[in-house]
């Protein structure tokens, strides 16, 4: 892991908390195991303001081109749950992919339990979004 643990800016882990705190309830056990492992890496991330985000960690709106072990590679952006479009490659942060990228950073390795089994994927390129909305906490 390139910086020693999760990178996460200040408004998106309020949210985040906030989002995982409510859905309790996934479809399946691999996606509650990966809610369970995001919420634990969660306690020990460096929480750090808008301006001192690195551009390569991955947040809500990321767009991350990934490389599995099992030879597939794929570029997706990272979303809020309301955002997620599959037709557009969008994922939620609530999916096991989305759980295992979020606040990783460029060059990363992951062993991850996906619905279809472990894997080791590598985080090949992050770029942020420059039309990125912003995560707005209510308060």
């Amino acid at each position: 892991m390139k910086y020693g643990s999760l990178i996460i800016e200040k408004k998106e882990y309020v949210y985040l908390k906030r989002i995982l705190n409510i859905s309790g309830y996934a479809e399946d056990f691999e996606t509650q195991k990966s809610l369970q492992r995001l919420s634990t890496e969660l306690k020990s991330a460096q929480i750090m303001n808008e301006d001192e985000m690195p551009e390569d960690v991955i947040r809500f709106n990321s767009k991350v081109m990934v490389y599995s072990e099992n030879g597939w590679e794929k570029v997706i952006q990272l979303v809020a749950p309301a955002d997620k479009d599959a037709k557009q490659n969008k994922i939620s942060i609530l999916t096991p992919m989305g759980a295992a990228l979020y606040g990783y950073s460029e060059g990363d390795k992951i062993e991850w339990d996906f619905p279809s089994g472990k894997q080791i994927i590598k985080i090949v390129t992050v770029t942020q979004d420059a039309t990125q909305k912003k995560i707005e906490v209510p308060i």
